[in-house]
């Protein structure tokens, strides 16, 4: 409660275009069935709560391209990392990727993205919903966890706690050209040597149908050598699955725990919250070790 009796919250007066809760996830749970989910761009969240004085692992807002628009019912610091956009608290331009003050009543918003695809809103205290099997994470696929996030939605806040004594670096988005590099999946040998090569050498482009469950990319073919049917098998983020049109899809944080094309490559784990703030059309390139 705040020293007037009310509790700390976010009042949502314009959701954008999907914003979600998220968190760390819930990894250990696929054999379950219950895909990791949470925060695609770790280095943004993380970010964003260390600048609040949160730990790393609060719950924050995941926004894509902008237009979130807040009220919060009591002062709060936040702080928006992530995909480059324009921050203001009432009419007063605020810093991107910084802890910004927001007094009782004030209304912060994320304008249109200028860089990237996401960004992240963390609040002192944490974004407070109920948690479910151990996070706070939406799993867009699933539907396990907080519903999205919509206008008109109040969220609750966690107590406030200690604003961060030094200096906290935000790192740029990155631009140009994305490198994946990756390893053999467990179906490497279901496909022609061209295969291989034609992924280490070829550009391929972000289609319009990304989202949180995988980056659908548009490139060149990936012939296979092997026709048959496959039984469904364990899938893991950044595993690179080659469906039925030959054309690779890099499976993210919401992706189904089991999928019955071959996965001919896995991306490497630190560079898969890169393909957070890909665009449509963005160029992807892959890299065998």
């Amino acid at each position: 409660m705040t020293v007037a009796g009310r509790s700390r919250s976010l009042r949502v007066l314009d959701a954008g275009v999907l914003t979600t809760v998220q968190d760390a996830g819930r990894p250990g749970l696929a054999h379950l069935g219950v895909p990791r989910s949470g925060w695609l761009d770790p280095a943004a969240a993380t970010l964003a709560n260390r600048l609040v004085g949160n730990p790393e692992g609060a719950a924050v807002l995941e926004c894509v391209l902008g237009g979130l628009v807040l009220e919060a019912s009591a002062a709060v610091t936040v702080a928006v990392t992530g995909a480059e956009c324009a921050v203001h608290v009432g009419r007063r331009a605020a810093q991107h990727a910084g802890a910004v003050s927001v007094p009782a009543g004030s209304v912060v918003s994320v304008g249109a993205i200028a860089r990237g695809v996401r960004c992240y809103l963390a609040v002192s205290g944490g974004i407070a919903v109920d948690p479910v099997l151990g996070s706070r994470s939406t799993d867009t696929l699933s539907g396990l966890g907080p519903a999205v996030v919509t206008s008109g939605s109040v969220l609750p806040v966690g107590p406030a706690v200690a604003l961060p004594s030094g200096a906290v670096a935000a790192a740029p988005v990155p631009g140009g050209v994305t490198v994946l590099r990756c390893t053999p999946g467990p179906r490497y040998d279901w496909f022609t040597d061209e295969a291989l090569r034609t992924l280490a050498t070829s550009a391929y482009q972000v289609g319009p149908d990304s989202d949180r469950v995988g980056l659908r990319l548009d490139g060149p073919a990936l012939p296979r050598s092997v026709t048959g049917e496959l039984a469904s098998e364990g899938l893991v983020v950044g595993a690179v699955q080659v469906p039925a049109d030959g054309r690779p899809l890099v499976f993210l944080n919401d992706h189904p725990t089991t999928g019955g094309y071959p996965v001919l490559a896995v991306v490497d784990c630190s560079d898969v919250g890169r393909c957070a703030q890909l665009r449509p059309g963005d160029e992807v390139r892959f890299r065998w070790p």
